[in-house]
């Protein structure tokens, strides 16, 4: 870390029941979040719901997730966030936004952390009782800055062109966080996010030049797949380059899996990631051989969800197969109307395209 930056402190989310505990900061490794997309207000009376829910949340963690939020808008579904933190062991945040009542009604269960934007609890006893129940029962918080909810002081500023959004945002975490100073409390992540790229790294430079409270990062509203993977990458490369973000979550209006590969992967071409599996493949072109395309969709969530530390190439041709794959340890190309697995550049066999996925799966099962 640049010596301009302070070093985060360590806070402590989840561990309460079997919930595992993961550390945030210090030279803990960068932890990957998301954020899930569905409601959860049936799930005390629908079981089937419940279960799907927790079968997805083992999914993401096998594919690279650390910490999972939920919205929690209300009572109905304070009670099934309280359910599902009992059936699993990944820590979930709470998020909760103006009713105050909805966070200490989650404390009353195994809750990882909870999500407040102090800009639109309330009054600073709503704030306080917040962070006194999290006190006593041992539970991180996570402050949310957004430019929806500055000061009016600062709104204002920004509004007249006397202060940048960037330098707002800031502001406003140095404001909350100095009130949680002021209650003796350090268990906290900030988090200042921002639909712009800049914006989102000179509000986290501003931030972690003053404080070290662990940093949240990510580009909030960062629009569709591609989009929001270039936005994120390109401030997540910036900041993360910089010592700047102990946890992350790409905002996508995709997938959670999506979210959690896309972080996984700028984590790994950042050098913060190690291990799991590299996945290569080529972008399809007129020596079309194979379906490249139907079977990296077939096989991503499964391969970079193995415990094995390999390379795997999926190509569309023997001209982008044991060649330019050649560092794989195991890859798959079209040859023709046939296929050719490979390993270290050397073709292993030669096999019936209808039967690719099966003796893909024997070989890579070997390894």
């Amino acid at each position: 870390m640049s010596e301009k930056f302070k070093t985060p402190r360590t806070v402590s989310i989840g561990g309460n029941g079997k919930t595992e505990r993961i550390l945030i900061g210090g030279s803990n490794p960068v932890t990957i979040q998301t954020m899930w997309k569905e409601g959860i207000d049936d799930v005390t009376e629908n079981n089937e719901h419940l279960e799907k829910i927790c079968k997805r949340i083992f999914e993401l963690k096998s594919l690279g997730c650390d910490i999972i939020r939920f919205a929690v808008p209300d009572m109905k579904s304070a009670e099934g966030f309280i359910e599902i933190c009992k059936n699993v062991s990944m820590p979930l945040v709470a998020d909760i936004h103006f009713d105050y009542r909805l966070a200490l009604k989650c404390l009353e269960g195994n809750v990882g952390a909870i999500r407040i934007n102090p800009g639109n609890i309330g009054s600073r006893d709503r704030v306080e009782a917040v962070v006194n129940g999290c006190k006593e029962k041992g539970v991180a918080i996570r402050i949310g800055v957004n430019s929806g909810s500055l000061p009016k002081d600062l709104a204002e500023a920004v509004e007249k062109g006397k202060l940048s959004r960037s330098k707002a945002l800031a502001e406003t975490a140095f404001r909350e966080v100095s009130v949680f100073d002021e209650l003796n409390f350090d268990q906290c992540v900030v988090s200042m996010k921002a639909s712009s790229v800049l914006e989102t790294i000179e509000a986290n430079e501003e931030f972690a030049s003053k404080y070290d409270v662990p940093l949240h990062i990510g580009v909030t509203e960062a629009g569709p797949l591609i989009t929001g993977v270039v936005k994120s990458t390109l401030a997540f490369s910036k900041l993360l380059t910089e010592g700047i973000g102990s946890t992350i979550r790409v905002s996508l209006s995709s997938t959670p899996e999506n979210e959690v590969i896309t972080g996984r992967e700028i984590l790994h071409e950042c050098g913060l990631r190690k291990g799991g599996v590299t996945l290569i493949s080529c972008p399809r072109c007129g020596r079309l051989g194979f379906d490249v395309h139907g079977f990296v969709e077939r096989w991503q969530n499964e391969l970079l969800s193995m415990k094995k530390d390999i390379t795997v190439a999926i190509m569309g041709c023997a001209v982008n197969g044991p060649g330019e794959g050649k560092h794989a340890d195991i890859g798959i190309a079209g040859a023709g109307d046939k296929a050719i697995i490979f390993k270290k550049g050397q073709i292993i066999r030669t096999i019936d395209i209808k039967d690719a996925d099966n003796e893909f799966r024997k070989e890579l099962e070997s390894l």
